[in-house]
């Protein structure tokens, strides 16, 4: 038998001003998609803001539960957590794109543009710019594990929350998980 690891994808409702404007297109309550590797969530990456005081600078983002994805307004932070287990080679694949992404994270920008032809239905290509659904879908499909029957940059955090192949492990406030010590039994059920 082939050894298999999990990933986790994260959804949830950053609260940014961006989010919030993307929430009222969308009509989503969870509009930014992470992709960690661990289910302490203590390794995950996505394309977001680099700066939390300016949403015009961004781009790849080693994220943190406590820094860029829990709200700082005190307001609960409604996310959705999924697993899914692939080969051992998918992951060193996604290991190693995502290392290279973050060794040359200088190149890589916040693809704006990119959710502007989304609303318009015109199809933008940038190189070396993603936004968060962009990012997760195309780190996936480049290590074979392509979840959808579309190009990444028409991928939304919609779409990771209708697919089948994605396992819900909790729904809920991130924060309160973690500090009722749920976040303990949220893992056991990873």
């Amino acid at each position: 038998m082939l050894e298999q690891k999990t990933i986790y994808i994260l959804l949830t409702d950053t609260g940014t001003w961006l989010s919030q404007m993307i929430k009222l297109y969308t009509r989503q309550p969870l509009n930014h998609v992470s992709i960690a590797f661990d289910r302490e969530l203590t390794e995950v990456y996505s394309f977001g803001r680099k700066d939390p005081a300016n949403p015009f600078i961004g781009g790849f983002v080693r994220e943190q539960l406590y820094g860029s994805l829990i709200r700082s307004d005190h307001r609960p932070t409604q996310c959705a957590i999924y697993k899914m287990t692939v080969s051992l080679d998918v992951y060193e694949r996604l290991r190693r794109r995502i290392r290279h992404i973050e060794h040359d994270q200088e190149r890589y920008r916040y693809n704006l543009l990119g959710l502007i032809g989304i609303v318009f239905r015109v199809r933008i290509e940038r190189d070396n710019a993603f936004f968060c659904s962009q990012f997760v879908a195309s780190v996936l499909q480049y290590s074979g594990c392509d979840l959808f029957q579309k190009q990444a940059e028409w991928v939304t955090p919609e779409d990771f929350r209708q697919c089948a192949r994605l396992e819900m492990i909790y729904c809920g406030d991130l924060k309160q998980a973690i500090l009722n010590g749920q976040g303990a039994k949220l893992m056991k059920l990873a």
